[in-house]
Order: C-alpha cells, then sequence, then structure tokens
C-alpha cells in the first residue's frame, strides 16, 4: 500500500496534477509504529477541477462509480478514490463553508511530504492542522451517513498526539470548528477518546461532551465500523433509505442542522448519481 501511495502520487505529478493522500498511509507515519496500522482504500486528493480529475483517471484505469465528491476505480487489486474535494456535509450552507475552506488550502496540502517506512518514498499528505479539520468532518459524515468505528477513532487518537508533540495552534482550529459547525460534535469525539481510549486530557483541542460522546459512543460500539453491525447494511437501497432517516432523527436533538439536511443531501445524491453514472 505504500508502495501504491508513491506510484499514484508519481503518476498525478507526471501528469502535471498536484496531489496529496488523504487518510489511509498519512495516518499510518502518526502510529508509534507505522506498520501497526490496517490498510484500506486509498485516497487521494487532486487539485483540479471534477472534469480534468476524471479524463486523468479514465486514461489508465476503468472507472467504477462516480459520487459528488470522488470517483472510485483499482490500480491492480487497491482500491482508490480521487477525490474532487477531500468530504461534504448534509447541509448546503455549512458544506458551502467547508468546500471553500478546502479550497484555501489545498495548495499548503500538496505540498506537505512525509517519508513512508522502509524507505519506500515520499507522499504528500496534509497538515496536522488540516487533518484536524478534515478528519472531524469526516467522522460526522460517517456518523450520519452509516456509522464509525473505534478504528477511525484511534487515528484521531494519534493525531491529537502529534498535534501536541508539535504544538500546532489549537485557537485556530477551535475557530475553523466553531465556523463549519463542527464544534459540538468535536465534544463527543474528545470524551469517547478520553473515556474508552484513555486519551490525556492535555491532548484535548475542546471540553467533552458527555452526552453527545455517550450517544457517539453506542452507536460505535452497536454498528461498528462503517455500520456493518448495525442491522442497515442488510437492506436494499429503497429500505435503507428509510432506515437511514429514521435513524438520524433521534439525533435531531443534538445535531439538529445536520440531523435534518441528510435526507434531503442522500436524496438530491441519489438523483445526481443517476446522471453521472
Amino acid at each position: 500500500m505504500n508502495q501504491k501511495c508513491v506510484d499514484i502520487a508519481a503518476h498525478l505529478v507526471n501528469d502535471g496534477l498536484s496531489c496529496c493522500i488523504l487518510k489511509g498511509q498519512g495516518n499510518a507515519v502518526l502510529y508509534n509504529t507505522p506498520l501497526l496500522r490496517s490498510p484500506g482504500d486509498i485516497d487521494v486528493w487532486i487539485d483540479a477541477d471534477r472534469d480534468a480529475i476524471i479524463d486523468n483517471v479514465r486514461r489508465r484505469y476503468e472507472i467504477e462509480e462516480i459520487r459528488i465528491y470522488h470517483i472510485g476505480y483499482h490500480v491492480d487489486d487497491v482500491s482508490v478514490e480521487a477525490h474532487f474535494v477531500p468530504g461534504i456535509m448534509n447541509n448546503p450552507f455549512y458544506n458551502r463553508r467547508l468546500r471553500k475552506f478546502y479550497a484555501s488550502e489545498i495548495d499548503k496540502q500538496c505540498q506537505n511530504f512525509v517519508d513512508l517506512p522502509d524507505g519506500v518514498g515520499r507522499i504528500p499528505v496534509p497538515t496536522l492542522e488540516f487533518n484536524l479539520i478534515y478528519q472531524m468532518a469526516h467522522l460526522m459524515h460517517h456518523f450520519f451517513d452509516e456509522g464509525i468505528g473505534l478504528r477511525q477513532m484511534i487515528d484521531y487518537f494519534y493525531l491529537l498526539k502529534e498535534a501536541k508533540r508539535n504544538g500546532i495552534d489549537t485557537d485556530w482550529v477551535v475557530s475553523k470548528l466553531k465556523y463549519l459547525n463542527l464544534y459540538k460534535f468535536a465534544g463527543a469525539v474528545m470524551f469517547v477518546l478520553q473515556r474508552v481510549l484513555g486519551l490525556e486530557d492535555d491532548f484535548l483541542i475542546v471540553p467533552t461532551d458527555k452526552r453527545r460522546g455517550r450517544t457517539l459512543g453506542r452507536e460505535i460500539f452497536k454498528g461498528g465500523n462503517f455500520g456493518k453491525y448495525s442491522g442497515l447494511t442488510r437492506h436494499g437501497a429503497g429500505t435503507k433509505y428509510f432506515l437511514k432517516h429514521w435513524r438520524n432523527l433521534h439525533f435531531v436533538r443534538e445535531y439538529p442542522v445536520e440531523a435534518l439536511s441528510e435526507p434531503i443531501f442522500r436524496t438530491y445524491h441519489f438523483f445526481w448519481r443517476l446522471r453521472y453514472n
């Protein structure tokens, strides 16, 4: 996987496209032993418009799916997602803010390189400050979509540890979390990281939120990674649509903006995918 990340980034750069590797191998280097982290797919954020990214990928590979923020394909036996933007939010107002934030940061992220283990090579990855925002938005999106697991929480655990060691600008991070409506969810994440994984107070970037944190913890242990054990994945698309809607109604009190926007976004995305796939 490390070698594939190096190869994919090199191909894009050779084609004149700046990029950075999201999550995955960039997160792995933050672990005490980088090879301890079990890899999934490869997410690469490309600094180009959607059509240019699609054209570039199509020249080399067969595109398997197109979503509103990425396209999926395989490089040999490795699943890859090429991102137009790193992620999205359900509410259109905050999603617009998030996209502007990403657009303002992409140049810096594509110039931040790390060395991978065993001398495999170097890849561009997001900065620690950016990752604290982006990965929180990613966690919240998956919380409302299907579910998240401890795997993602452990990534954020090591991210916070590294951020503290590097003395990052916490005030900047907190201001962005508030600006993007991620602050309350961040409090829930801090609660889970502290209560379940034993994260010390010194590493928290916002105060823990006990009520929201307990809700998040229940969902993590009930559904597991991507909600595989929640029961949602056993149903067809139509049934799952209404079950997700019913599930998210339970979160209206704690996250009214995202919970009420999620079914609207999901409906829009469904018809968008019919058009582009």
